[in-house]
């Protein structure tokens, strides 16, 4: 063992701070790029948004015009000064007499009419200035207010309303009881251990609180939902008899075995299925209030008669420059000044720089995409042709990796509408008609379509649909096709078949 000195020449990536701001950048959506760029003129006092400080004036025509100004003002006062009192310069005689018959009126009269029309409570000013009604409305119902409102009308003693208030606290979005890693069967004596009542009475104000509207909210499970509905609208019993003992033959639309086991008929069975269907499977859907989430897209494609042309969005977008003034502080001598807006100077120009290559580089891969999905944009979905990240690095002259951020979070507005530039990259099926290959989203699409088409009846199970692409060129094995199904959010042929 012993310490040595060597001389190593070797090549390595060194990701300089510049660097690995302007990839950053890359990967930004325009909303994340538009708070980072205020972020950083809070931060930097070099930047300036040319936007805000509008145009720059000459010195000499800001001081021409504060001159006109102040001269303009001088003869105004003089005007003031030499006109009688209670005139004003260029007053006409139709004004003046108007003026003493304003003096004429009983104000104090006009006052105290006023004053017994008694304004409407909570209301100030007039009707026309006041907003319209869907303006004033902040957010939706929530059902924790809603649930609570009724829990304050209710006679609960003290420990029962701390129980309900910790049932309420612990509901999901779709209205039912659940804790994180806790069974279901646990969570009500849980509870209520913490808020100091007895389990067994727990379970009394468990279930008058899912009998709160809506009904079946808090409960742990569908069964006990639809049952809670099922038993609180009176249903019949036949109605309870499916829902606690055959839901799962339910769920498969087993008609025949529930029939046989309960012991009534087919048709009876079909009926108690349309009225469970009517029921609420989550209670808390009509409470829930998501926010619109709406897209912005960064580039533009426009139609110009046989042509496309793409354009960067630039609206809403900071258009940063360096500010004049601390341009002119850098010829001062102040040494410490001047080595800190220096620092300053060359952020902000790496900044504007990065952006800009940024702007290029998405307009620049969202041409080639145009370029080569030109057939998907004149014809239509079944033309979108299969393409993957290394066709267009190819084509632009960068890397894969380049390419994935730029198209990450970003979207793109066109004459079929709009796109995530991640959606034009697809793996390619073979077809065996000898013709080109078809794009995996293109193939989604066929599915959507044949069973959209399909015998409510009698539904075309997954071997059927394989057969049909078949038909068609499109080989893909049957697991693909329940792969494709289940990502375009459709059941399983056995639970799309409608029976009435």
């Amino acid at each position: 063992m012993e310490i040595k000195q060597q001389l190593r020449l070797s090549q390595a990536l060194v990701m300089t701070p510049q660097l690995q701001q302007a990839i950053k950048l890359l990967q930004m959506s325009r909303m994340e790029l538009v708070d980072l760029v205020h972020e950083e003129m809070l931060e930097n006092p070099v930047l300036e948004d040319t936007a805000e400080i509008g145009v720059p004036l000459e010195q000499s025509a800001v001081t021409g015009a504060s001159q006109d100004n102040e001269s303009r003002g001088e003869h105004e006062v003089r005007a003031l000064e030499a006109a009688a009192p209670g005139e004003m310069p260029g007053q006409s005689e139709a004004s003046r007499d108007a003026e003493k018959k304003t003096d004429e009126i009983d104000w104090e009269r006009y006052l105290e009419n006023h004053a017994l029309q008694a304004p409407m409570p909570g209301v100030r000013g007039t009707s026309e200035e006041l907003p319209g009604l869907e303006a004033t409305l902040t957010r939706g119902d929530d059902l924790t207010d809603h649930l609570i409102w009724q829990l304050r009308l209710s006679d609960f003693v003290e420990d029962e309303q701390r129980f309900a208030t910790l049932v309420i606290g612990n509901l999901t979005e779709q209205g039912y009881l659940k804790l994180e890693d806790v069974p279901s069967e646990e969570v009500v004596p849980r509870l209520a251990a913490e808020a100091g009542l007895d389990a067994e009475d727990a379970e009394e104000v468990l279930q008058m609180i899912q009998r709160f509207d809506p009904v079946g909210v808090a409960s742990r499970d569908l069964r006990e939902c639809l049952l809670v509905q099922a038993r609180t609208f009176g249903l019949d019993e036949l109605v309870i008899d499916v829902l606690d003992r055959h839901l799962g033959n339910l769920e498969r639309k087993n008609y025949t075995a529930i029939a046989k086991d309960l012991r009534c008929s087919v048709e009876e069975i079909y009926d108690v299925a349309q009225v469970i269907a009517e029921l609420e499977p989550r209670p808390g859907r009509n409470f829930i209030s998501e926010e619109p989430q709406y897209i912005t897209p960064d580039v533009y494609v426009h139609k110009v008669g046989d042509d496309y042309i793409v354009q960067a969005n630039d609206d809403g977008m900071p258009k940063l420059k360096i500010s004049g003034f601390y341009r002119a502080a850098m010829k001062r001598d102040d040494k410490k000044a001047k080595e800190y807006i220096q620092n300053k100077l060359k952020s902000a120009q790496w900044l504007i720089r990065s952006i800009d290559q940024r702007r290029k580089t998405i307009v620049r891969v969202t041409e080639c995409i145009v370029e080569k999905q030109k057939e998907f944009f004149e014809l239509g979905i079944e033309y979108l042709k299969p393409m993957i990240l290394r066709d267009v690095a190819d084509a632009v002259g960068m890397h894969e990796s380049t390419i994935s951020r730029v198209t990450s979070n970003k979207y793109v507005h066109t004459p079929r509408g709009i796109f995530e530039l991640k959606y034009f990259f697809n793996s390619a099926i073979r077809r065996d008609d000898g013709q080109d290959d078809i794009a995996s989203e293109s193939v989604k699409q066929a599915i959507r379509k044949i069973i959209q088409e399909e015998d409510d009846r009698n539904p075309h199970s997954d071997q059927k649909i394989v057969e049909i692409l078949a038909a068609d060129g499109i080989v893909i094995a049957r697991r693909t096709v329940a792969k494709y199904r289940e990502m375009l959010g459709i059941l399983s042929s056995s639970k799309r078949k409608k029976f009435f």
